[in-house]
Parts: C-alpha cells; sequence; structure tokens
C-alpha cells in the first residue's frame, strides 16, 4: 500500500474515532479496522442449511442478519444446502417454503453478496436439475465437499 493511501487511511480512521469519543458514542469499528469499498471481508462464515422446518430456516437467516448488522461489510457469508434444506435454492419448490423466507433467501444473495451452494447429489436424489435451480444458486456435486472447502479456506462453520 502506497505510503499516501496509508497515512490517508490512518486520518480518516483517527477522525472518526475522534468523532465518536466527541459525541460519547462507541465506534462501530476500532480505527485498525478502518475499511473501504473493495476491500475484502475479514470474516467468513458458512451454515449448513439440511432442514425444511420454517422455524430452522428464520434462525439461520436471523443469524444471518444479525451477523451482517454486526459487522456490515466485513463479513462473507456463504449457506450449503443439502438434504431438505435444498428446496429453498429452486424455482419451484417441491416441498412447502414459507414465502417470507423463499423471498429472505433472494434478498440475501442480491443485497448482500451471500453465496449460496446446492449439493447435486441432494438435487439429484430429489430430482431437480441444475436448471430448477434459482439464478444466484451454486451447484457442487457433493455439498458436504462444499463445507470442506470453506473450512479449509479459513472459512468458519456453523451447523444447527
Amino acid at each position: 500500500m502506497s505510503d499516501i493511501l496509508k497515512n490517508r487511511r490512518q486520518f480518516i480512521a483517527a477522525m472518526a474515532g475522534a468523532s465518536s469519543l466527541a459525541l460519547g458514542v462507541k465506534s462501530a469499528q476500532a480505527a485498525d479496522e478502518l475499511r473501504f469499498p473493495g476491500d475484502k471481508p475479514q470474516h467468513h462464515l458458512v451454515f449448513q442449511f439440511n432442514h425444511d422446518d420454517a422455524e430452522y430456516q428464520t434462525h439461520i437467516l436471523n443469524s444471518m442478519s444479525a451477523l451482517l448488522t454486526e459487522f456490515g461489510g466485513n463479513i462473507q457469508l456463504a449457506v450449503v444446502a443439502f438434504s431438505k434444506g435444498i428446496h429453498i435454492l429452486a424455482k419451484d419448490p417441491k416441498r412447502p417454503v414459507d414465502k417470507l423466507i423463499y423471498e429472505r433467501v433472494q434478498g440475501f444473495a442480491e443485497n448482500y453478496g451471500v453465496q449460496f451452494v446446492a449439493c447435486g447429489n441432494t438435487m439429484h436424489t430429489v430430482g431437480y436439475k441444475d436448471s430448477d435451480m434459482r439464478s444466484f444458486a451454486k451447484v457442487r456435486q457433493v455439498g458436504a465437499a462444499a463445507l470442506m472447502e470453506y473450512q479449509e479456506q479459513g472459512w468458519a462453520y456453523i451447523a444447527w
């Protein structure tokens, strides 16, 4: 990083910290965590999504919302859907999916860049083709392999 850019970041961080102190407000990020558009997120978290129960699915989506509120643009989220959870990624689900959950999943993908991965093995078992999946869903032949690779790349992993 150039000295000018580094000095600019330090100056902006110092001003943000001073403003927060003057207003008596806790800074959302420490000065050394000041982020700019295009910076890569520091935090990465992948969720396992494998049940069709609306309460279970709502808990995961609420957790995702809380994480995005807590970390803003400093977190990247991913969801690997398999077993009964696969239906949230289908254009025409073969099991009932709560309408609000279905819409929230799309909102997370489109508005927050959440990566959604569909398990190809589950798709085959259920009778889905790649073309049956929503446009934002990536298909991986083995969902468990996707979870493993996210973890190998340093992503934290949460299973409910």
